[in-house]
């Protein structure tokens, strides 16, 4: 046996080293390279995956949501906070809030909590504010009837949002020691808050188990995507981990990269096993097939990611430590999950060669009870996931004993082209183009008309779930002190000359005279008599926007009202205030942004169909998808529609969630329109009917698009499951953009806008045609590279 398997061995290495390459492109080389290498390839996709995650052990990680804005009134509001009152140097706040029936002042109660406190002064990285101290009385800490008071927690400016986390953890357990009779005691920020790490991701690859054997009706086929995702996400994802040590990256940037990267990891990987398995069909070796699946759907594949890629760092213009870190963390794992699919993908293509056709029941049962073992652990229900888990056990078990399993399914007929349900669905609708596009274009501006009032900003602890102690706290607060005491304003200034003192208590009473002020306190001077502050508490919470409306009352009229001619410069800063500045400093930036993403697809659009109406629809029909998916968050997470049902609050769209979402969906999108608009244009090439080439593209890709558009759903919308809600909107978000341009656009709009246009789709000036470069993302089949088939191997009896 050893001496015949040798001798295949060597056949096969003979078989695979004779290439000729001579007219090959790059992508048939690399192709043909990491076939014929696959197990160094495998091997160093393995060292890099076990590199990076034993540097995250030694290394470990940090995480901070900084939210200045350059040159903002609230910035340097924190700089005269920082310099003349010791605090102010981090955005991360926190609050320990508690309610006592017989008064905060009781002795016993008053002990109790000052000891706590007194412990958290402690941390080198705290400053507690106590309710019984001087500031803490100033600032009127404790509430009108004496039943509730809070404790003021500032995070200095080296703190990250993970160590914030764990102090939270550690304030948690102190509470816990507390015993008072009838005191309730909450822990309030979000910074305190307890993080939990994803598991939602888990519900996308049980569901991407199931629609993968459905789309290829084969395990094997369908373990390759899920394998080529599984590495890229867990190298970017230690990756983003590492870089959060050198650069600002946001705790949740993690879970947005795993979602990002389990979704076109798939998704990519789909598209060249799918090409793979057309070229097998064809009769092409294993070898052959691979090498043209790389040189065609790898170029799409390559085009659809760097244009994510580079979309994404697009963001870096805005010039916000913040976004950068978002854009890097997501373009990293875009990046890792595309170069997998390009070299690791065409390696285990080449361990599997022709058993991705075959597929056993023994596999099949298996991956189904895999799958349900997979969405057990992702819904949190392990008695489930074990039960799972050990039926796939004794399936495999069990098929060294019962025959039929080992038994292959018979393979599943495929139909022509032109008798599939794809091409009919095409002539319906190019039979109706009017009603159809007029009907979709229609219903996709209803659904964006929410966007007519969005409203950028942070949401606020209300948004947490009732049954946390963040919310309770927030609750809590509310009721003793008013809902804007969930976000104090800082009115600062500087003070040069004594005699500007009575200018600073002329503003104090000025802004308790101001509509939506519940209070203004102070002027509370400095130590070194060089500053003063004012505390303000708004009428209300921190996400409505009336406070915004405050705000900016306070600084365009207001403050420079009253302090006119003392020479004070007065800034209004705090948490609150600095959000307000970084959701207008986005808002004022987001028009440049999106104008470069549109110029960038249309020229790369142009430049690989060769003709302007076909880039041109495709950036309107993009617009109509991302509209209708920025409708539909407007309506759940800002209007409340629903909101409820996803275990969160209704208040503004974080300010750069459009941002992500417009660069994500235009990549995911270009993909789907080269891949679909390709098959039409090479039809229309090869027939000259501008009618058929439609219908024929849309059939030959309608299985493989549905099929990707219907894991990318699932694996987006999972994470709606996720405690964030900042996540919950991308989940969201994504999984209705994907949705829309798979449906509507791409089985709808695009074959009735193709019809009425005809030949003109494809129409391109002379001028224009000389000098606008070439981009070919899909290769060409006929000049695949000269590939000797391998020898036929007897390794069928291990397929799955």
């Amino acid at each position: 046996m050893m001496a015949i398997m040798n001798k295949l061995s060597s056949s096969s290495r003979a078989a695979d080293d004779a290439l000729d390459l001579t007219d090959a492109s790059v992508w048939a080389r690399l192709g043909s390279l990491a076939y014929r290498r696959r197990g160094r390839v495998l091997a160093a996709w393995v060292v890099v995956l076990v590199a990076v995650f034993g540097l995250v052990g030694q290394i470990g990680s940090s995480s901070e949501s900084s939210f200045e804005s350059p040159d903002s009134d609230s910035q340097a509001g924190f700089e005269i906070l920082q310099d003349n009152f010791g605090v102010g140097g981090s955005f991360l706040t926190g609050s320990i809030v508690y309610e006592a029936p017989q008064g905060v002042d009781d002795p016993a109660v008053e002990a109790e909590m000052s000891r706590v406190f007194d412990r958290l002064d402690t941390f080198e990285e705290l400053t507690v504010i106590s309710p019984y101290s001087e500031l803490g009385q100033q600032r009127g800490l404790v509430s009108a009837d004496g039943t509730i008071a809070y404790a003021s927690i500032d995070f200095d400016e080296d703190t990250d949002e993970l160590r914030a986390s764990e102090i939270g953890r550690q304030i948690d357990a102190l509470v816990d020691g507390i015993d008072l009779d009838g005191v309730n005691i909450e822990i309030g920020g979000a910074a305190l808050a307890e993080f939990e790490p994803p598991e939602s991701e888990l519900i996308g690859v049980a569901f991407a188990i199931v629609v993968l054997i459905l789309a290829f009706g084969s395990v094997l086929a369908m373990g390759l995507p899920i394998g080529v995702a599984l590495f890229g996400v867990g190298i970017g994802v230690g990756t983003i981990t590492l870089l959060t040590n050198v650069m600002t990256i946001p705790d949740f940037a993690t879970t947005l990269g795993a979602m990002i990267g389990l979704g076109v990891g798939i998704d990519y990987a789909l598209f060249i096993v799918t090409r793979y398995r057309e070229g097998t069909r064809a009769g092409l070796s294993a070898h052959r097939a691979t090498v043209q699946a790389i040189d065609t759907a790898g170029r799409a594949v390559l085009f659809a990611g760097l244009t994510v890629v580079i979309s994404l760092l697009g963001m870096y213009v805005m010039g916000l430590a913040f976004i950068n870190g978002l854009a890097t963390g997501a373009a990293v794992t875009v990046m890792i999950t595309m170069v997998a699919s390009l070299t690791l993908l065409p390696a285990l293509i080449g361990f599997a060669g022709d058993r991705v056709e075959i597929t056993r029941w023994r596999g099949l049962i298996t991956a189904g009870f895999a799958a349900l073992a997979v969405l057990a652990v992702g819904l949190k229900l392990p008695p489930v996931a074990a039960v799972a888990a050990l039926l796939a056990v004794l399936t495999i078990v069990a098929s060294f004993f019962v025959p039929r399993l080992r038994e292959a399914l018979p393979p599943r007929r495929e139909k022509p082209v032109r008798e599939t349900l794809a091409y009919r669905w095409s002539h319906f609708v190019q039979r109706r183009p009017w009603p159809m596009a007029i009907g979709v274009t229609v219903f996709l501006l209803v659904l964006s008309t929410p966007v007519l009032g969005l409203r950028l900003g942070f949401g606020d602890e209300s948004t947490f779930a009732e049954d946390t102690t963040t919310r309770q706290a927030y609750e809590l607060l509310a009721e003793g002190f008013g809902a804007g005491s969930n976000g104090p304003l800082l009115v600062v200034a500087e003070v040069t000359d004594p005699g500007q003192l009575p200018a600073a208590q002329a503003l104090v009473a000025a802004l308790n005279e101001t509509d939506g002020v519940a209070q203004a306190l102070g002027p509370i001077p400095s130590e070194n008599g060089r500053a003063f502050q004012i505390f303000v508490v708004p009428e209300t919470g921190p996400q409505e926007a009336a406070t915004s409306d405050l705000v900016r009352t306070m600084r365009d009229a207001v403050i420079p009202s009253a302090v006119d001619g003392s020479g004070l410069d007065v800034k209004v800063t705090g948490a609150v205030a600095s959000s307000i500045d970084f959701s207008d400093y986005l808002a004022r930036r987001l028009p440049i942004f999106f104008v470069a993403v549109l110029s960038l697809s249309f020229l790369l659009l142009m430049m690989v169909f060769r003709s302007v109406l076909v880039p041109l629809k495709a950036v309107v029909m993009n617009l109509l998808s991302i509209g209708g998916a920025y409708g539909l968050l407007v309506a759940v997470f800002q209007w409340g529609w629903g909101v409820e049902l996803l275990g969160t609050g209704s208040g503004p769209i974080e300010p750069f969630l459009p941002m992500m979402l417009f660069a994500i969906v235009f990549g995911l999108s270009m993909d789907y329109e080269v891949f679909l608009l390709s098959r039409v244009r090479e039809e229309y090439d090869r027939t000259g009917d501008a009618v058929n080439s439609v219908a024929d593209g849309l059939a030959a890709t309608a299985r493989v698009i549905s099929a990707a558009a219907a894991i990318m759903v699932v694996v987006f919308g999972s994470f709606v499951l996720e405690d964030a809600r900042v996540i919950k909107m991308f989940g969201l978000g994504l999984a209705a953009a994907v949705l829309l341009d798979a449906t509507l656009v791409r089985m709808l709009l695009v074959p009735a806008t193709m019809e009425l246009l005809g030949e003109r789709n494809w129409w391109l000036p002379k001028w224009l045609d000389r000098i606008l470069p070439t981009l070919n993302v899909e290769g060409h089949h006929e000049n695949s590279p000269a590939v000797e088939d391998e020898p036929e191997r007897e390794l069928v009896d291990a397929s799955v």
